[in-house]
């Protein structure tokens, strides 16, 4: 696995094989597609950021690299995917062997372009506050700290807009600092850009022009106009944080069996809209506060009455939501809009009930934008995510826009598209597939938001059909280049471009160097991916049926066994834990939706899309820490004989670490030995995984929900819902002393083995 590693902090790329399959049904047969997890700002402090244009092959536009082969004599480099030859331009005509331009260093697979001519001038971020009012005085007054606290944090060049929401939506004026003014839009329609234009006078006192798009200060709105709404975070301080101060609850009269009514669909039209008219194509954040479901105008998710609930899993299945597809609808059309104006939405959903996260997920994806989901404005999961977004340290996201990623590869490689947060930019070209997964039918996306942990997943198809000579070692390698353009979170323009070396395997004596070249942690993460696209995608798509037929033929190809013998099959090394994530992935909350709102599994499939392969890993198979005075901090297994009395365990789930003191402990704590003298080992005991989980805590984003429970309390139900249940309520083997069991009928990960050591030898 390290060397995978290695890769992944040097390139910011894992492949599920690192040896490829060199036919179309080689690579069938191999079950787990032939895939990448790319993270294309992953932060590497080695790359070269070189300040000039890139040099590019003429036939396929690909970027000259360590693997082009240059001839010194007659200057002249050939580019390995469709093997043109380029004539080096006269500023390279000092390149020799020993004078080598940076991109072509072999240690320099991944180099960086900033040229400054090329990109114009440096724009400053725009952050749009959408927010909404239908809440109780408590929970607004949460969310106005918040946001205080926010404004301070942006920095000092950025445009800044703000926008509340009930009944009504309201535009708020900043620029005009005498008095509070802001421009009232009716909740129960759509607002076109044309209705923005003219009834928020951008055209006061001129004419407005007879045709053409009107859209920002080169189409003819004046920088004033714009200034009105969109202001300097310096300029606009004190206007800001007058109208944040003096935010109230909707006034609008809400009978006591009714919900408010809350017009999310009208304000986030309202939003884009006026980005597209003042700011169309530089980076922007439409950031939207949301407390409860939309009730009212385009985008709603249900009706008043209380009497109605909403919508669940099942409702969804049976057809049974009435509004859900018309609200997705809306949505679908809101993110067409945003990304063709290069603009993103993030949203912080903080409520008890749904908010319309399930409905608003297509936006948010196609966008590349954020989502933090809690119960609260006042829950420090939404106010230190807030906080992590704006403030510059050592784990800032680096947030970055408008970015557009666009692939090459060798012949005989397609692409069938990528899961993750992107848009396809409908760029066919004869490296797109037939076969679409995701955004597909393209060789170009749209990234409007991105950040250096945003990861996309390609997944490719093999298209030769008959096996590669692969004893020319020349023939047998292929290449894939990922360029991805976009804005840097200092303003300007850069590209940065990986280069990847692969080659094929083929013929009957391939297994075992397909076998070492198999990444078992990126293939667990692209299977919990695809499984989650077919989940939303097919209609009657049976998830855990799906995966138990993957890992049987993955482990009939690949595993060592006689025939009908169980009990002789055994995996090589490579392949070992891949039944157990598959394992627990079969029980995760991507697959098993009982017990979740449609909102939150939206909210996990989109973390789980954006994450790279080492948080994905969290997400599917959580990790657990042992600490105990018997010896240091060691992992354990993720199982329920783990559990002691006089342990502490510290599970990290991606979305809440979990710190759970067996009862000894418990009673031991409660009794306050940790305060007397003489017992410092056991109060440092206590500390130690507290601090562990802070320091998770610092660098993830957003931000986990910490639970801090005794064995056997309420909240131990965090712990035991993600442990195998190797002792449950009616096995034989009773638990150790002092351990526990779990109230479950699934079966643990041993019956699960048996079973497919059975099935696999067949």
């Amino acid at each position: 696995m390290s060397e995978f590693l290695q890769l992944e902090i040097q390139d910011g790329v894992r492949m599920t094989w690192n040896v490829i399959p060199g036919t179309k049904q080689d690579a069938a047969n191999c079950v787990v597609p032939v895939s990448a997890i790319y993270t294309p700002l992953n932060p590497n402090a080695e790359i070269p950021v070189l300040p000039y244009a890139p040099l590019r092959c003429r036939i396929c536009r690909s970027i000259l690299n360590p693997f082009s082969m240059v001839d010194f004599n007659s200057k002249l480099w050939l580019c390995p995917f469709c093997f043109h030859r380029n004539h080096f331009p006269q500023q390279y005509s000092t390149v020799s062997q020993t004078n080598l331009p940076t991109e072509l260093y072999p240690q320099y697979a991944t180099v960086e372009y900033m040229a400054t001519a090329e990109t114009g001038p440096v724009s400053p971020p725009v952050f749009l506050f959408v927010v909404d009012t239908c809440m109780i005085e408590e929970e607004i007054g949460y969310l106005k700290s918040a946001l205080a606290q926010a404004v301070e944090l942006l920095p000092d060049q950025s445009l800044v807009g703000f926008i509340t929401f009930g009944t009504y939506v309201q535009v708020h004026e900043l620029g005009f600092g005498l008095l509070p003014k802001s421009y009232v839009f009716r909740g129960t329609k759509e607002v076109t850009k044309d209705q923005i234009l003219e009834q928020m006078g951008f055209f006061a006192g001129k004419t407005k022009p007879k045709t053409g798009v009107i859209a920002g200060a080169r189409d003819g709105l004046s920088a004033e106009s714009i200034a009105r709404f969109l202001l300097p975070a310096s300029e606009c301080e004190f206007m800001l944080n007058s109208v944040i101060e003096e935010l109230q609850k909707d006034p609008w009269p809400v009978s006591a069996d009714q919900r408010a009514s809350r017009c999310t669909g009208a304000a986030l039209s309202v939003a884009a809209g006026l980005l597209g008219v003042c700011v169309p194509g530089s980076g922007a954040r439409i950031m939207a506060f949301i407390g409860g479901p939309s009730t009212e105008g385009p985008g709603s998710i249900i009706s008043k009455p209380l009497s109605e609930p909403i919508r669940s899993h099942k409702d969804l299945d049976k057809g049974s939501a009435p509004l859900y597809n018309k609200a997705v609808k809306f949505y679908e059309e809101i993110a067409s809009q945003l990304v063709h104006q290069g603009h993103v939405l993030d949203l912080f959903a903080c409520a008890l009930d749904q908010v319309g996260v399930a409905e608003m997920k297509v936006a948010v994806e196609r966008t590349g934008g954020i989502v933090v989901l809690a119960e609260s404005f006042g829950h420090s999961v939404f106010k230190d995510s807030l906080r992590r977004i704006f403030q510059s340290s050592d784990n800032d996201l680096g947030l970055s826009f408008n970015g557009i990623f666009e692939i090459n590869c060798s012949k005989d490689v397609k692409i069938q598209g990528i899961i993750g947060p992107c848009t396809s930019l409908e760029k066919r070209s004869p490296l797109s597939s037939d076969t679409v997964v995701g955004q597909g039918n393209t060789s170009a996306w749209k990234m409007c938001g991105l950040d250096k942990k945003t990861s996309l997943c390609l997944v490719f198809d093999i298209v030769r059909k008959d096996a590669p000579d692969t004893t020319d070692q020349s023939k047998n390698e292929f290449y894939f280049q990922f360029l991805t353009y976009y804005q840097h979170h200092d303003g300007q323009m850069r590209l940065r471009s990986t280069t990847i070396l692969r080659r094929w395997v083929a013929g009957s004596g391939s297994v075992q160097e397909l076998i070492t070249g198999f990444d078992q942690e990126a293939a667990a993460a692209v299977m919990a991916r695809l499984v989650s696209f077919k989940m939303e995608a097919e209609v009657d798509f049976d998830p855990v049926r799906w995966l138990d037929r993957a890992l049987i033929s993955l482990c009939s190809k690949f595993g060592d066994y006689h025939k009908e013998t169980p009990s002789s099959f055994s995996l090589s090394p490579r392949l070992s834990i891949f039944p157990q994530f598959i394992f627990n992935l079969r029980r995760s909350q991507f697959v098993q939706v009982f017990n979740n709102s449609p909102d939150e599994t939206a909210y996990f499939r989109m973390m789980l899309n954006r994450e790279n392969v080492a948080n994905a890993v969290v997400m599917i198979q959580p990790s657990l820490i042992s600490y105990s005075f018997q010896s240091e901090p060691e992992p354990v297994l993720l199982d329920v004989t783990a559990i002691a009395p006089d342990r502490i365990l510290l599970l990290d789930s991606y979305f809440t670490i979990v710190v759970f003191h067996g009862i000894t402990i418990a009673q031991w704590r409660k009794a306050g030995y940790q305060d007397q003298e003489g017992h410092e080992v056991f109060a440092k005991l206590l500390r130690d995984p507290k601090e562990e989980a802070d320091s998770v805590i610092k660098e993830r984003f957003p931000v986990p929900r910490l639970v801090v429970c005794d064995q056997y309390g309420s909240q131990a139900r965090f712990l035991l819902a993600k442990l195998n249940p190797s002792v449950t309520y009616n096995s034989d083997n009773p638990p150790p002393p002092g351990g526990d069991v779990i109230f479950t009928d699934d079966a643990s990960f041993q019956v699960f083995m048996d079973h497919l050591q059975r099935l696999a030898v067949q």
